[in-house]
C-alpha cells in the first residue's frame, strides 16, 4: 500500500530534500493545451458553447444556465434539518473568523502637511467556482462565499457543474447553501468553461441571442481539478485568481505518542478526495510508522471509496517519511510546504511555531483536517503543491486592494522639492524635476 522514504542517517541539502518527497505528478502545461480551445469557445459563442461543453463534459444540457431563483429556493426549503444546522454553524464560525481578517485603514503623517494614507478596496465583482466531479462541496460555497462578502464585494457570482440526476442543475446542497448565504446569482457552469465564463463573461441565451448571461468577475477563486488550474493560469491577468489548486495533500508530522488511529484515519480522510490526494507521514518513530500501515490495511478496506483511496495511497505522492528526530522532522515538513498540517506530537503547539511553510496547520490529536473542511471557522480553499512557501490560503485578502492616497501641501512639497530634482537628474528624467518646479 503506502511506501516508505527513509531518510535517516543522511544529511541531505533542500534540493536533495525535495527531490526525495513524495508530490502528486500533474502537467498543468499539458492540460492548458486541452483547456485554450475551450476557454477560445467560450469567449467566442458564449452560452451556446457553454451548452455544448456541458453536454460534452458533464453529460447533460442543461435548460438554463443561470440557475433560476425558484430552484434555490426550493433547494432550502427541502435540505435535511440536521444538514441545514451544520451548515448554519460552519457559515457562523467561518463568518466570526473572517470578520477578523478585515484589515485597517491607517494614515502616515510623514511630515508636517505632508500624509500617505493607505485603503482597502473590495474588488467590484468576483466568480467563486465550486467543484462537483468526484464530490460536491457545499462547503466550499461557504469558503468562497463567506470571504468576499466579509471583504465587502458587492456581485459574487457561483458556478458549480451540472448533475445529471438533478436535470441539469448543480447539485442540490450547493443551491441550498447559496440561498442560506444570500447569493442568487448561481450558473450550471463547470470546469475550465466556469473560468471562461467569469473571465470573458457570455452573452446569448436560447431567449435572446444577444442578452447577457454573465458579466465578467475582477477574481476568479475556488478550487478544482487540473483543468480549472490550468484554465486560471491561461486567464491570469485578465483577472485575479487565487491559486492555481493542485490535488489536496496532508501531511502529518507525527512522534512515537501519536495514536496510529487517528494518525491512518487522517490519511484516509484526504485520500478520499481524489485518487491524486496525497497523503504523507514524516516520523521519527519506527513503530508508529508499522502500526499505522497495520491500521491502514483495515480503513482501506472498509471505508466507502475505497478504490479512489487506495489508488492515492499507493501513488507516488503519499508515503511514509521515517526521520531521525522531530528537528529533522521539521525540516522535511518545512520543504514540503503541504496544503494541510497535522502536528501530533508532544508539545505540540510550541513545535507548531516552528512551521513556516503550511496552508494550515492542525494543532494536536483533536484538530483533524477534517475539522478544517468543515467546521473550524478558517477557510480550507488552501495552496498546494509546495505553493505555501510563497502564498497564504483564501480570505478577506484575497478580495481586497490596497490603494495608497498621497496628499502633501504647498509647504509639504517644497520641503522635498530639491531632493526630487537631483533624484530626477539622476536618473535621466528632468521632467519628473520639471513638474514639481513648475508649481513654484
Amino acid at each position: 500500500m503506502i511506501s516508505r522514504i527513509d531518510l535517516r542517517g543522511r544529511a541531505l541539502s533542500r534540493r536533495e530534500l525535495l527531490a526525495e518527497l513524495p508530490r502528486a505528478e500533474v502537467d498543468v502545461e499539458h492540460a492548458g493545451t486541452v483547456v485554450a480551445p475551450i476557454i477560445d469557445d467560450v469567449r467566442a459563442r458564449g452560452a451556446a458553447a457553454l451548452r455544448d461543453l456541458a453536454e460534452r463534459f458533464d453529460g447533460v444540457r442543461p435548460a438554463a444556465l443561470r440557475v433560476p431563483a425558484d430552484a434555490i429556493a426550493d433547494a432550502v426549503r427541502v435540505l435535511a434539518p440536521d444538514v441545514r444546522a451544520a451548515l448554519e454553524e460552519t457559515i457562523r464560525r467561518v463568518r466570526q473568523v473572517h470578520g477578523a481578517q478585515v484589515p485597517a485603514d491607517f494614515t502616515v503623517q510623514v511630515a508636517p502637511g505632508a500624509q500617505v494614507r493607505q485603503r482597502w478596496v473590495p474588488v467590484r465583482r468576483v466568480g467563486l467556482y465550486v467543484p462537483g466531479g468526484l464530490a460536491v462541496y457545499p462547503s466550499s460555497v461557504i469558503m468562497n462565499v463567506v470571504a468576499a462578502q466579509a471583504a465587502g464585494v458587492g456581485s459574487l457570482a457561483v458556478a458549480s457543474p451540472p448533475q445529471k440526476d438533478a436535470d441539469g442543475l448543480p447539485d442540490a446542497v450547493v443551491l441550498a447553501t447559496c440561498a442560506l448565504l444570500g447569493v442568487d446569482e448561481v450558473y450550471a457552469v463547470g470546469g475550465a468553461q466556469a473560468v471562461a465564463m467569469f473571465a470573458y463573461g457570455a452573452a446569448g441565451s436560447e431567449a435572446a441571442d444577444g442578452e447577457t448571461l454573465c458579466e465578467p468577475v475582477d477574481v476568479v477563486t475556488g478550487p478544482g481539478n487540473v483543468y480549472v488550474a490550468a484554465a486560471k493560469r491561461l486567464v491570469r491577468g485578465v483577472v485575479g485568481i487565487d491559486a492555481e489548486a493542485g490535488p489536496t495533500e496532508i501531511a502529518i508530522l507525527a512522534d512515537g505518542g501519536a495514536n496510529p488511529v487517528h494518525v491512518a484515519a487522517d490519511l484516509v480522510s484526504q485520500a478520499e478526495h481524489d485518487p491524486l490526494a496525497a497523503a504523507v507521514l514524516v516520523t521519527p518513530s519506527v513503530e508508529l510508522a508499522g502500526a499505522v500501515e497495520s491500521k491502514l490495511v483495515d480503513l482501506v478496506d472498509a471505508t466507502f471509496h475505497r478504490d479512489r483511496v487506495a489508488t492515492a495511497l499507493d501513488g507516488p505522492q503519499s508515503a511514509i517519511v521515517l526521520v531521525d528526530d522531530l528537528e529533522a522532522g521539521l525540516e522535511v515538513v518545512n520543504a514540503y510546504g503541504a496544503e494541510h498540517l497535522e502536528i501530533q506530537t508532544a508539545d505540540a503547539a510550541q513545535v507548531a511555531e516552528r512551521v513556516s511553510s503550511a496552508g494550515a496547520i492542525f494543532v494536536g490529536p483533536y484538530s483533524p483536517v477534517s475539522l478544517g473542511d468543515y467546521m473550524a471557522g478558517s477557510n480550507h480553499v488552501l495552496p498546494t503543491g509546495g505553493c505555501s512557501h510563497f502564498t497564504s490560503g483564501l480570505g478577506v485578502h484575497s478580495f481586497l486592494r490596497a490603494v495608497q492616497v498621497i496628499e502633501y501641501d504647498a509647504d509639504a512639497l517644497a520641503q522635498v522639492a530639491a531632493p526630487i530634482v537631483a533624484l530626477a537628474q539622476a536618473e535621466g528624467l528632468p521632467a519628473h524635476g520639471e513638474a514639481v518646479r513648475a508649481r513654484f
